[in-house]
């Protein structure tokens, strides 16, 4: 288990892009979590979104969204280092 938690429903247009094994591979530190509902539907359905630590991160599009990600666990490990 990472030190940072990722979650991403299931039905968001990030597992489009297999965010999951992205993460994975490029953060040893990440444990990226998909459940079937993060109980934000209207955000889940039109936009691309995940928690990081309970943060929400949202972008413009699937590829945006990672990069905010990437920036979001960028600073959670900061705290570690």
């Amino acid at each position: 288990m990472g030190i940072i938690i990722v979650e991403i429903c299931e039905s968001n247009v990030l597992m489009t892009v297999d965010a999951e094994r992205l993460l994975e591979e490029e953060y040893p530190e990440v444990s990226v979590l998909v459940n079937q509902c993060l109980s934000m539907c209207g955000l889940c359905r039109f936009n691309a979104f995940a928690l990081v630590n309970g943060q929400r991160i949202r972008g413009r599009d699937s590829n945006d969204c990672l990069q905010r990600i990437r920036k979001a666990i960028d600073a959670e490990l900061a705290h570690f280092q």
